[in-house]
């Protein structure tokens, strides 16, 4: 008998019994975390005596909350959810996979999701349309055009794998529709048996802000797509049990201040704390006054902290938000009793309650946060509002150059008239992702501040594209009932459509003549959004400063027009009686908005807008799709690609090698963002996936974006790299020119050229390729065409000071080694500046079933002389060395799934 079985026990909830594995009177459970007691029952309940066994669980029942990483864990998490960019590589290596199986001899129907897995399509609508009555609809018509073959390849999907679901576009953004609906908290199914087995959701996704749901209590956060892919098919996510950071909450947030203050306070603070690999849980009893939106709002910042999550306790607040969302009095109660049956009841005031134990400890009185904003370039820079201005003029002289003009440029344009526009001018202030628009309070605020705005005649600047997407149709709804949207509408803050939009980079073309006056004049614009990404180059490739705001301080820079201002000193204008007005004028009061979320925000809205969550509008419907079990490929599709990561791929693997004679692809900094090796966004005809889609008749206009590409193979790894803000300091080794986005410096060929064209002269002659790197390489979202690019290009090893998590496992995920320099060296102090030639020899033991901790570094420099040194292995866990050895985690699934 294991655990497994001793600890299955009955449970009542809304008059019906359940199956459930109890965990309350287990040895130890009580000073855990909360977020640990969720992973003992995910151990307890999936236990098989061979991956996950009694002694894990042990493990972590006697977990020390001071001790370092060390214990392996299985996480089996219970549902996945994807966004179309990260998804759509899942469900294409899916339709391959079931081509491979039958090409190997089996049956192609053993590929299928074996968990519930859910894609929310939010990623694709750009604003090509704004600030006119019917933008939304002109956008999801062009949004249709342009990816109509993902979106037919998607509803095949749909029909064609069990476990699959499709939210069609136009519904909202993947985390907000997640924790409005998808989202169970505790889920339950039938059993062979006729019981009903109740247990905790849990849930990874592709979108590193998968950490929403945990303002729910629900355990999650981002993984690459290649984990994700593993865990669709049933196979456990190998982890550390982390450290947790314990993050007390007290206080009340004070006059004038939003969730968005709160969370850029708890970002900044976290940053500085040192929180990567760790888990951050929310406690004490200031929690129970903190709002679910709130919570997960805080809880989407978990990347932008730098955690693997950023979790709250199940409490009544969770049930109270679970009931106005629409979700069942049945499964509310089903909640309520089993978070209480095993003590995951989180409310501090409970007579029972017992404090956890953490690992380390914050706190923060919410009473003493004030107004901020975050930038230029990353969220964890948080600049007090009443600093805004002083710091825009100390920080913006880096982003001018010689060619910078100084003095206003005249502008003239059909649909905004004639302006000067200058360095500082807000060209972006959008309200947009998933981070404020699931939170009433600052949308109502938002709404309220156009609503005094416009009654006192002031307007947005005509130079500032202004925008409207919320991440749910519910937001529409009671911004409509409250009567706000036609403020919002005045100020051009018309909907454009539902989905992440400016966040994700797709903000759209500015107004030819404002592009043209910008790269023209060199001009420093500025863009504000209420999103939770501002990396360099991913907003507009025409904004070099990105600043991170409220929905409501996005209206204030919209009708200032210009970064270099101060609202407590500047008026935004004047009213219709001459008088000066300002932000301090039309800021309302925590009060009023309160009151217009508590008689605008109901129960009816969510089930009215999730009752046909799934169905779609006609456009969805119309769709002509193939169907059988194999995917019907078009050879002739620049869109859905067949993957080549299967080609030639045998029933059992070859070993792994060592490296000899590799060449340096590129040469990098620090803080090298996913954002910088995945494509994303817009690309040019001159670069080589432009060529490449010329080559096949398409038009410029027709490119589309690499995220809506990605599908395609072919596309990906030619914009692997080529970010327009990334410098690879090889160039400047060989004595060339460092132009920024994908270049690099072929040394058999002997001349400089794009980083694709390089690679495949490297591969033609059979050179293997590593990039050397600084601190933080693959911060941001979990991409995983950041790995799946590299490995295309050519590269067998990355050798960097520290990677962040995702990364990390997405490039073991593909075969790739990730390697560090020795503690405290780098590259530089090591004397290397990638003209060598690098032979890597020791990691021909992982063949022996051991994962060595270094392996050997020569790097032979072009006179003949060597650097020594031993690479540390971050190759963290058994798990991932399998993965490796099998050449990838999906060509481990696949075998396995074979026998």
């Amino acid at each position: 008998m294991s655990l497994r079985d001793d600890q299955l026990a009955t449970l009542k909830a809304a008059g019906k019994d359940f199956d459930y594995y109890n965990i309350a009177n287990l040895d130890g459970i009580d000073h855990l975390p909360y977020s640990l007691k969720v992973l003992v029952e995910n151990l307890v309940r999936n236990i098989d005596g061979a991956n996950i066994t009694d002694e894990h669980v042990k493990t972590l029942l006697d977990w020390d909350p001071n001790a370092e990483p060390s214990h392996e864990i299985q996480f089996t998490p219970s549902r996945v959810i994807m966004q179309d960019f990260t998804g759509v590589p899942c469900i294409v290596d899916l339709a391959t996979m079931r081509d491979a199986v039958k090409d190997l001899g089996g049956d192609p129907e053993v590929i299928n999701p074996q968990v519930q897995s859910d894609m929310v399509i939010d990623h694709s609508v750009q604003i090509d349309k704004y600030g006119i009555a019917d933008a939304v609809q002109q956008n999801m018509d062009i949004e249709y055009q342009r990816n109509g073959e993902r979106y037919q390849f998607l509803r095949w999907g749909q029909q064609a794998f069990k476990n699959f679901r499709v939210v069609p576009p136009g519904t909202g953004i993947i985390h907000q529709v997640n924790i409005e609906y998808l989202a169970k908290v505790v889920m339950s199914k039938a059993e062979a048996n006729g019981n009903t087995l109740a247990y905790l959701d849990s849930c990874v996704g592709t979108d590193s802000h998968t950490t929403t749901e945990n303002g729910l209590g629900v355990l999650g956060w981002g993984v690459g797509g290649i984990e994700a892919e593993a865990a669709m098919l049933g196979q456990p996510i190998s982890m550390l049990v982390p450290r947790v950071v314990g993050f007390k909450l007290t206080g009340s947030i004070p006059e004038g201040v939003t969730a968005t203050d709160v969370v850029l306070t708890i970002t900044d603070m976290l940053r500085k704390h040192g929180v990567v690999g760790k888990f951050v849980e929310f406690y004490g009893e200031g929690i129970a006054s903190v709002p679910l939106a709130n919570r997960a709002t805080i809880g989407n910042m978990g990347p932008e902290f730098g955690s693997t999550c950023g979790i709250f306790p199940i409490d009544n607040v969770t049930l109270d938000y679970l009931l106005l969302t629409g979700r069942s009095e049945e499964q509310v109660a089903l909640v309520e009793a089993y978070a209480k049956a095993n003590k995951l009841w989180g409310d501090a005031s409970d007579p029972d309650y017992v404090e956890p134990q953490y690992s380390e400890y914050e706190e923060l009185d919410l009473g003493t946060v004030v107004p901020s904003i975050a930038g230029p370039k990353r969220p964890q820079d948080r600049i007090l509002l009443s600093e805004a201005k002083s710091m825009f003029e100390k920080t913006a002289p880096a982003y001018e150059t010689e060619k910078t003009v100084k003095d206003p440029v005249a502008v003239s344009t059909d649909f905004r008239g004639d302006f000067d526009i200058e360095n500082g001018d807000v060209a972006i202030a959008s309200i947009t992702s998933c981070t404020n628009t699931s939170n009433p309070s600052v949308m109502i605020a938002a709404g309220l501040i156009a609503r005094n705005a416009h009654a006192k005649g002031l307007k947005p600047k005509p130079w500032v594209k202004t925008s409207l997407a919320p991440g749910s149709q519910v937001v529409a709804d009671y911004l409509k009932a409250a009567g706000l949207q036609d403020d919002l509408d005045a100020l051009g803050y018309q909907l454009v459509g539902f989905g992440c939009a400016t966040c994700i980079g797709n903000s759209g073309p500015l107004l030819p003549e404002i592009s043209e006056a910008i790269n023209a004049n060199d001009l420093t614009v500025t863009a504000v959004l209420s999103g939770n990404r501002n990396f360099e180059g991913r907003i507009s490739p025409d904004v070099k400063m990105n600043y991170l705001a409220s929905p409501p301080l996005v209206i204030a820079y919209a009708l200032a027009g210009t970064m270099d201002f101060d609202f407590e000193t500047q008026p935004l204008g004047t009213d219709a009686d001459g008088n000066d007005v300002y932000l301090k004028d039309i800021w309302p009061t925590n009060a009023e908005v309160a009151a217009m979320v508590d008689g605008s925000v109901s129960r009816e809205m969510f089930l009215k807008d999730y009752a046909s969550v799934f169905d779609g509008d006609h456009r969805w419907k119309g769709l002509d799709v193939p169907e059988g079990e194999l995917f019907a490929w078009n050879d002739k599709s620049t869109y859905v690609r067949k993957q080549t990561f299967f080609d030639g791929m045998k029933a059992t693997p070859d070993p792994v090698a060592d490296i000899h004679g590799a060449r340096v692809l590129a040469l990098l900094g620090d803080s090298v963002t996913t954002d910088h090796i995945s494509p994303a966004g817009a690309f040019k005809a001159s670069s080589p996936a432009g060529k490449y889609l010329t080559e096949r008749g398409v038009e410029p206009k027709n490119f589309n974006s690499y995220g809506s590409r990605r599908g395609n193979h072919e596309i990906m790894v030619r914009g692997t790299f080529g970010n327009i803000r990334l410098r690879n300091q090889l160039l400047a080794s060989v004595g060339e020119e460092v132009t920024p986005g994908g270049f690099t410096y072929d040394f058999l060929a002997k001349k400089p050229t794009t980083i694709f064209e390089a690679s495949r002269d490297y591969i033609d002659n059979k050179v293997p390729l590593v990039v050397l790197a600084g601190k933080e390489y693959g911060t941001g979202s979990s991409r995983d065409w950041a790995a799946k690019g590299t490995v295309m290009l050519g590269v067998k090893a990355v050798i960097t000071e520290s990677f962040e998590r995702i990364h990390r496992s997405n490039l073991i995920g593909m075969g790739v080694l990730p390697l560090q320099f020795p503690a405290g060296e780098s590259y530089e102090s090591l004397g290397l500046n990638g003209t060598e030639t690098y032979d890597i020899a020791g990691v021909e033991k992982l063949n022996e079933g051991v994962t060595p901790k270094t392996v050997h570094v020569t790097a032979t420099h072009e006179d003949g002389s060597k650097t020594e040194f031993d690479a540390v292995v971050r190759i963290d866990t058994p798990g991932e060395a399998d993965y490796y050895r099998n050449g990838g985690i999906l060509q481990y699934v696949l075998r396995n799934l074979m026998k």
